[in-house]
């Protein structure tokens, strides 16, 4: 789809291996959008959460928007939030602002995370997500994969104190984080919290309601374990939120925040209110994926495994070897099409 002579969009449904159930439904496919500026310039990824209240034109509004400008494209990152803006959807304006990134470091010869004067990223380990399944399927699922040293898991439902006591019982070695995405009430997850904690939990993610920072920092009160905020941050004024309720964790994703420049912002804005930082992603190809691993040296956590997920990835990018995932040095992203992937 040409919205003019400066940008371009696809869109591609991902296929996933395995049906992926969340508190808030399930799905077996994702919608995934990706521009592309004149000449091959830069690539950028919006991909749609089936959660999130935005549909195709809303996102396809802001990008014709902006291929019809007449202002040229940034020449230096300094310029790419202005350029942008703070209109439309957070998905669009991600895919805009990894375009940018990803067309000056073309043109200059350096990869994102030497652009931003980042620290070189060493190969990581991520953390390989189940989504919810009967507590069998999950501790099988977790059996499966012995060299993935961290597992996340996602709750928020019935039998959920089954599921993580089956998972630690087919993995007695690995690290357990756990993801509630919302589906929990205050005090129905501090009572739940409590009966987990005899399993060995690393962190805890969005145990409550997005909306409700209060009712996250009440659960961050009842516990040792890190809560860790996800849909509860969207902004630079959440994080300050979060900090005042003392939640110990963020999770940052480029598609809900809008590209790498509003999520470095709030990682170092977190990084100075003693935040412990987790970088995700969504059901993202490995284009967006890899923009998120150029911050992943200044992370406590990993969790960009979407990748694996997918059983139609139409990038390459980062490296998946075993456990580790490694960040090319290669200019701008680091993305390439693969073949037959059209």
């Amino acid at each position: 789809m040409d919205f003019g002579p400066r940008l371009s969009c696809e869109v591609f449904t991902l296929k996933l291996h395995h049906p992926f159930r969340l508190s808030t439904g399930v799905s077996t496919t994702r919608t995934a959008h990706w521009i592309r500026l004149e000449d091959d310039q830069g690539w950028g990824e919006g991909t749609i959460p089936p959660y999130y209240n935005i549909n195709d034109q809303d996102m396809q509004a802001l990008w014709d928007e902006k291929s019809r400008s007449t202002e040229p494209f940034p020449e230096d990152i300094e310029g790419i939030q202005s350029w942008i803006g703070d209109q439309g959807p957070a998905p669009a304006r991600a895919a805009l602002d990894l375009a940018l990134h990803d067309r000056i470091g073309k043109k200059t010869g350096l990869p994102v995370y030497k652009l931003l004067n980042l620290p070189d990223p060493a190969p990581f380990s991520t953390a390989f997500t189940i989504a919810i399944e009967k507590p069998e399927v999950m501790a099988q699922m977790a059996a499966d994969h012995p060299e993935f040293p961290i597992i996340k898991l996602k709750l928020g439902s019935e039998d959920d104190i089954s599921r993580v006591a089956a998972v630690r019982k087919a993995r007695p070695d690995v690290k357990l984080f756990i993801d509630a995405n919302a589906g929990w009430k205050p005090e129905e997850a501090v009572w739940i919290i409590r009966k987990l904690s005899a399993y060995g939990l690393d962190m805890i993610e969005q145990p409550v309601a997005g909306q409700d920072i209060e009712g996250l920092g009440y659960v961050q009160s009842q516990t040792d374990i890190p809560i860790v905020a996800d849909e509860s941050l969207r902004s630079i004024d959440d994080l300050e939120k979060l900090a005042r309720e003392g939640v110990r964790g963020i999770n940052l994703k480029l598609m809900k925040l809008g590209g790498i420049g509003p999520a470095l912002k709030i990682l170092k804005r977190g990084r100075e209110l003693g935040f412990k930082i987790m970088l995700g992603c969504m059901t993202e190809t490995s284009l967006g994926v890899t923009a998120m691993a150029h911050l992943s040296a200044m992370a406590d956590w990993h969790d960009l495994d979407a990748p694996l997920l997918i059983a139609n990835d139409p990038f390459e990018g980062v490296i998946y070897d075993k456990v580790l995932v490694t960040v090319t040095d290669r200019p701008g992203i680091g993305i390439s099409r693969r073949k037959g992937m059209r």
